[in-house]
């Protein structure tokens, strides 16, 4: 097309953006952080196995994945960094739910988003 030349108003042309997602860079690095740790299959394992099953403890999560319990500490220790998990610990053991709260605040920012 010449470079004179305009797009009619009904061209097929990308439409603005619908949203947008005003965040900081620090709140930018906790999305991706948080997309990151629940893009690996097992650690979305344990979260969904954590949605029906919360206060279980690393031994319980062994019994359902095919994994060592080291393996499934590394995971559990990327989760938590990433706020996905808490911990409580009890005794000699660490019974791991869901954070309620950072969910929430993940789900907040993805509507955005989407």
């Amino acid at each position: 097309m010449p470079a004179n030349r305009q797009l009619p108003s009904e061209s097929p042309v990308a439409p603005l953006a619908c949203c947008t997602l005003d965040i900081s860079p620090a709140e930018q690095q906790r999305l991706t952080a948080m997309f990151k740790a629940l893009g690996n299959a097992t650690r979305f394992a344990i979260v969904k196995y954590l949605v029906t099953h919360p206060g279980c403890i690393t031994g319980d999560i062994v019994e359902i994945l095919p994994i060592t319990q080291a393996t499934v500490s590394q995971h559990l220790k990327v989760l938590r960094a990433a706020g996905w998990i808490q911990g409580t610990i009890q005794g000699p053991a660490t019974s791991y739910c869901l954070h309620t709260a950072n969910i929430a605040w993940f789900r907040a920012k993805v509507d955005k988003i989407f």
